[in-house]
């Protein structure tokens, strides 16, 4: 076995990833993720001390974040810089840890393996032969190791918000402090089954409050997304392409291509940027390039200009393997990395330098049109509640009988068309409410419209999945509800990793119940924590579109 992974989706046989990952993820990346992950928990370890000292420094927050944030599936491929960080961290953990001790701080026995290993013997080698130690099967027991996968993905996707929100200036030392006490809590041996459970539930609890913050911060600095439409053509000047979820990476780079002649374009996840008002200022932001993720290998190398990742799902080029005429002109920054790509770093200030970039993009073609026309979005709970009273309207009135909730992930998986077919067979008296990459399997589908109120209402990002949340509790509201669960929503939701997680632990303990997950059932679920699942919240996966009509009655 060369590595153990099961932390997406598309994992392979739906049972782990154990030669390579399907992600293109190498076992010594993966290796040195573990790794990552157990010098991340050292350092969780003693920050979690020092910080209720006031002794703690905030980069420590944001190294921990960014740490979690670059083992995300599809996130980082470079392992240079993998390895880099891993050695950063097992420094950094060194150095609390003598802080600890000039303070008399006491670290109980049972954490002390996660002094291991030290940096002074730290080689390539001996980071290999750790790893098959302290890797996800280190816990023999099945169900604690689920229990204990689940709360870790969840805090990797909660991280991914939490760092974004940090690039704006937005910060919550309650939920630093949760992700610290969650990282020392699933090494605590002494950990029984139900705190693990518990602990959980805590997870989604904070994962609310993390994508609460994010909104806050997204739409303090950019106002609230605003229903609108975003070109899906192109113009006439060269451009360059931005994916990924960092809207403040977005407006640095749109202030730094004014007056340059150099167009910008976003893609798959960063098409919200479309709908906020801050950005509809420039005159050379010109819409969104492309579908979703997986589809980059094809799409990319007709835009030609330079590409900026600003965060995960990255398809991984692999010299000598894959043939793509654009990876020269790829650019990551934050936790994104690919091996061959040039990595931009934010200064001391949080700014950042994309003058390379441009200068490329006016040395290249505009991009080639691939389709022409619009797509509607920024639907998020600002906007949809301005439309409130139109909405309870039609659906007192029988005009709008159910919304379905078709949040999530998008993946290449040819299983993945059932999300398209679901949303096809759908009656025309039913809405469906969306954030995240998922849209992108029906988002362009002619559904109309009922009243003016558009079929299909884009809520944003895979965060903003918080926004489906308020918009729920409002419907609620509106309709003098006691139990969310009593509207007429459905929640059919597709997954593929760690942010999807986070939405998902956060739906649940808001209680939300009788959630449909696919297109498969987490692998990572063993059958015991699938069981408590499915008798205490509902969750099941789905069938066959016709079934699935049935099981919801929309037939």
């Amino acid at each position: 076995m060369n590595m153990f992974c099961y932390q997406c989706q598309e994992t392979s046989k739906n049972s782990a990833c154990t030669i390579r990952g399907v992600c293109g993820k190498l076992p010594k990346e993966a290796k040195f993720e573990d790794l990552m992950l157990y010098a991340v928990k050292g350092v969780a370890l003693f920050s979690h001390k020092l910080r209720h000292l006031g002794l703690l420094d905030i980069k420590t927050d944001y190294f921990i974040l960014n740490s979690l944030f670059m083992t995300i599936t599809n996130a980082n491929f470079d392992e240079k810089k993998l390895y880099q960080t891993l050695l950063n961290g097992i420094e950094l953990r060194d150095n609390l840890q003598a802080k600890c001790i000039a303070h008399n701080i006491n670290i109980e026995d049972k954490f002390l393996h996660l002094l291991e290993p030290k940096y002074t013997f730290y080689n390539e080698e001996s980071v290999l032969e750790f790893a098959n130690k302290i890797g996800v099967l280190r816990n023999s027991d099945v169900d604690r190791r689920s229990l204990v996968e689940t709360v870790m993905y969840g805090l990797k996707g909660m991280a991914a918000y939490l760092e974004h929100a940090a690039n704006l200036g937005y910060e919550n030392e309650n939920i630093a402090s949760f992700v610290e006490r969650a990282l020392i809590t699933i090494e605590d041996s002494d950990a029984t089954p139900q705190e693990l459970i518990q602990l959980v539930l805590d997870t989604g609890m904070y994962g609310v409050e993390a994508m609460a913050l994010l909104d806050k911060a997204n739409t303090e600095s950019y106002g609230n997304p605003e229903m609108g439409t975003a070109n899906i053509g192109v113009g006439n000047n060269p451009g360059i392409l931005i994916s990924g979820h960092d809207l403040k990476d977005m407006e640095l780079l749109l202030e730094q291509t004014l007056g340059t002649g150099v167009d910008v374009y976003t893609h798959s996840e960063m098409l919200p940027a479309n709908y906020y008002p801050a950005f509809k200022k420039y005159e050379h932001f010109k819409g969104n390039y492309g579908n979703s993720w997986w589809l980059q290998t094809k799409e990319f190398p007709t835009f030609n200009g330079p590409i900026l990742f600003t965060s995960n799902c990255i398809v991984p080029f692999r010299p000598g393997e894959n043939k793509f005429n654009y990876v020269d002109k790829v650019f990551t920054t934050n936790a994104a990395g690919m091996e061959g790509c040039i990595h931009i770093e934010r200064d001391e200030h949080g700014n950042k330098d994309f003058s390379q970039l441009i200068e490329m993009a006016k040395k290249c073609d505009p991009p080639i049109e691939i389709e022409k026309g619009v797509v509607i979005g920024g639907f998020a709970h600002n906007q949809v509640l301005s439309l409130a009273d139109k909405i309870v309207e039609a659906v007192k009135s029988g005009a709008i009988k159910r919304f379905v909730v078709m949040a999530g992930c998008d993946g290449r998986m040819p299983s993945r068309k059932y999300y398209e077919e679901f949303a096809l067979a759908l009656p025309s008296d039913t809405v469906i409410l969306t954030a995240g990459c998922a849209k992108f399997r029906y988002l362009k589908l002619p559904l109309g419209d009922i009243n003016g109120i558009p079929r299909v209402l884009d809520a944003g990002q895979c965060n903003d999945s918080y926004s489906l949340v308020v918009i729920a509790l409002k419907l609620k509201e509106a309709f003098g509800l006691n139990d969310i669960n009593d509207l007429p929503i459905i929640y059919n939701i597709a997954w593929y990793e760690q942010k999807a997680v986070i939405v998902l632990l956060a739906l649940l303990y808001l209680g939300i119940k009788n959630i449909h997950v696919g297109p498969t059932i987490p692998a990572f679920l063993s059958e015991s924590v699938l069981k408590v699942l499915v008798e205490n919240f509902g969750l099941s996966g789905i069938t066959t579109v016709d079934e699935d009509m049935k099981i919801f009655n929309l037939k």
